[in-house]
């Protein structure tokens, strides 16, 4: 796939979602992966974004995106509409996590999320040298101003998924542009995920 995006994630996101199928972004930002997916892969797209700029710049792209808050915007949709519902970069963000997955998993017959792995060893070695709130080059900001609310690593997502028995249907882990293939709690900078609410057969 050619690279059109600085983020990795949303190029892997491309790969994942089958042509002329129904698509929602939540925290869609100004709709990059939005356009590029109805560009390449002819989706039925739509986006909810918070900030309203983001969301002016979005529509300019021609992708249908409206102004709300992720968080309560499954809600509004009925089951099983989307093909895909997508969550990029922004699970940490959320002020209940679980709420946002399992409506993602109501409104989609499939949920793509990917997140920046606090499990990575620079976070881990910040911590404990530093003794203070990791700055990294994947997590710059201060503990003050971070958008970042909850600190979620590979391990700890996985664990939900067993937990709330949800079918995972692939793993994608990175390093910059790199794939990593072993120890990705450790080594994985930004972990995606494609699951379903279906487990799998006994």
């Amino acid at each position: 796939m050619r690279k059109v995006y600085v983020r990795r994630d949303f190029e892997i996101i491309g790969e994942l979602i089958d042509p002329g199928t129904r698509v929602l972004d939540l925290g869609c930002g100004e709709g990059e992966l939005l356009e590029w997916l109805k560009e390449h892969k002819q989706v039925d797209g739509r986006g909810v974004e918070l900030t309203g700029t983001r969301v002016q710049r979005a529509i300019s792209r021609g992708v249908t995106v409206y102004q709300g808050n992720l968080e309560s915007a499954v809600s509004e949709y009925p089951d099983q509409v989307f093909d895909y519902v997508i969550l990029s970069q922004t699970l940490q963000e959320t002020r209940d996590p679980l709420k946002v997955l399992r409506g993602m998993l109501r409104v989609g017959k499939r949920a793509i999320v990917a997140f920046p792995n606090f499990g990575h060893y620079s976070v881990r070695l910040t911590t404990l040298w530093a003794g203070r709130a990791p700055r990294t080059r994947l997590f710059p900001h201060e503990w003050y101003n971070s958008p970042n609310i909850h600190f979620l690593s590979v391990l700890d997502f996985e664990n939900l998924a067993a937990r709330e028995k949800w079918r995972v249907e692939k793993r994608i882990f990175l390093s910059g542009a790199k794939k990593i293939t072993s120890f990705p709690n450790l080594m994985a900078e930004v972990a995606v995920f494609l699951f379903t609410a279906t487990p799998y057969s006994k």
